[in-house]
Formats: C-alpha cells, structure tokens, sequence
C-alpha cells in the first residue's frame, strides 16, 4: 500500500520555485528519507504532505487522500513534527503530554496509553514534571518526538528529529523511530546528517534545488556511485 504519492509536485513562493516536479512514493511501513542541502525544497515538500501548505500544481496523496481536498481527514491519522517546533514553557513537561493527549484521545483510558508511550520515548523520568521553560534544548526535542509519536500515527512526517540531540541521545531516538516502523508506522523524514538518514532509512532520495535527483536504498546508491556513504553518494550525483 503505497501511503504517500507525490507526482510532479510544484510548489512556487512567488517568483521562486522551492519544489520543482518531484515525484515519489512510499510504501507502509519504510523509513523513507529526503536528503539535500538547505534551500533543497525537502521543509516545503512535507509541510505540503502535511497539509500545511498548498500546491502550486501537480498532486499530492497521504493514504489515498487529496492533501488539498482532504486535510482534515489526513490531520486525523497523521503526525508532523516541525525542525523549529517549541512546546509551551510554562506547562510541566506532563502537563504537555496530558494537553496534547486531549487531540487525539477518545476516552481517558486511550490518552492514559498514550500518555505511558510517550514517557517511554520521552525519557525524561523526574524532569517531566518540571517546566518546559527549564529544559534544554535536546530534552524539549525528546518531549516533542514523544508528543509526535504519542497517538501511533499511521504516518509520522519528522523534519530533523535528532536536532539539539547529542549523540546518546540521538541513538535513543533514531532506535524509537525504527521500532514504531516495525510496528507499522510509516515515517517521511528530512536531517542535514545524511549519516543519519543512512542508518535509519529504508530508501532515499536525494534532492537539489527542488527536483529529485534519485531514489533508491542506501546500498542501492552507494553501489552505483562507488561511494562509502551518502554524503559521497550526493555529492557525486550533484556533480
């Protein structure tokens, strides 16, 4: 089941094209990941899946759904985390959970679960009742990843997960992604760390200037490129 159908998607901001006719689709349960440098158009294409922005032309599916027609009805079974998303400081990091919990709950037994899973991704154990205003950046970045996962979306749309993180904690995050995959989730997700999207991805691809330049796994695109890794990988196909 193919849970995301871009086909020659078209996002302009003005006179500028951010996204220029890309095209791509991913399957249930892969970790498919958009790489490229900044300015790339990876941010626009999954604020446009997202139903946050809309499209200039072409189309745009999430689980057989119009993103211009249907975006309700997508918000309801998906997740999306911004790279510049905050949560409220003044709430307790519980608190949050508990507010955000109310969205997607239908009775308090079903946002209790959700509350339990997002402490076990959260980790933040005796800090989670303390503001958020006193966390610092990578703990607010675990309670965000927590608070996108909390509901098991059906597709959790990630815009650099791991930001703010250290490496630990990057580790942590990166096997929590992995697990909900293997429990059916399907994650779209954009990092600067192509290392990162390496380890985590079922397949790629790699986009420059608004076009996809190629998709493929990561075995797949080393092997053509004779590269060691995808930084090399992109770097080659840019040339």
């Amino acid at each position: 089941m193919k849970v995301i159908e871009v086909v020659h998607l078209v996002k302009k901001f003005g006179p500028l094209k951010a996204v220029d006719g890309i095209s791509f689709a991913v399957e249930e349960g892969e970790i498919f990941g958009l790489i490229g440098p900044n300015g790339a158009g990876k941010t626009t294409t999954l604020r446009v899946l997202a139903t946050l922005l809309t499209p200039t032309s072409g189309e745009a599916r999430v689980l057989g759904l119009n993103v211009c027609k249907d975006g309700d009805r997508i918000r309801n079974t998906i997740s999306y985390l911004p790279e510049e998303a905050g949560a409220y400081r003044r709430l307790r990091g519980l608190d949050y959970l508990n507010f955000m919990g109310e969205f997607y709950a239908h009775d308090r037994a079903e946002k209790q679960a959700m509350i339990a899973r997002a402490l076990e991704v959260a980790g933040l154990k005796e800090r989670i009742r303390d503001r958020v205003g006193t966390y610092s950046k990578g703990m607010v970045r675990k309670l965000l990843v927590a608070r996108a996962l909390m509901h098991d979306p059906k597709l959790a749309i990630l815009d650099e997960p791991t930001s703010g993180l250290d490496v630990v904690n990057s580790m942590v995050v990166r096997d929590i992604i992995k697990g909900y995959a293997r429990k059916g989730t399907t994650v779209l997700l954009s990092s600067h760390n192509m290392l990162e999207v390496e380890y985590l991805s079922t397949r790629v691809a790699l986009i420059d200037k608004g076009l996809v330049l190629e998709v493929g796994t990561p075995s797949e695109l080393k092997a053509k490129h004779a590269a060691a890794n995808l930084e090399d990988v992109f770097v080659r196909a840019v040339r």
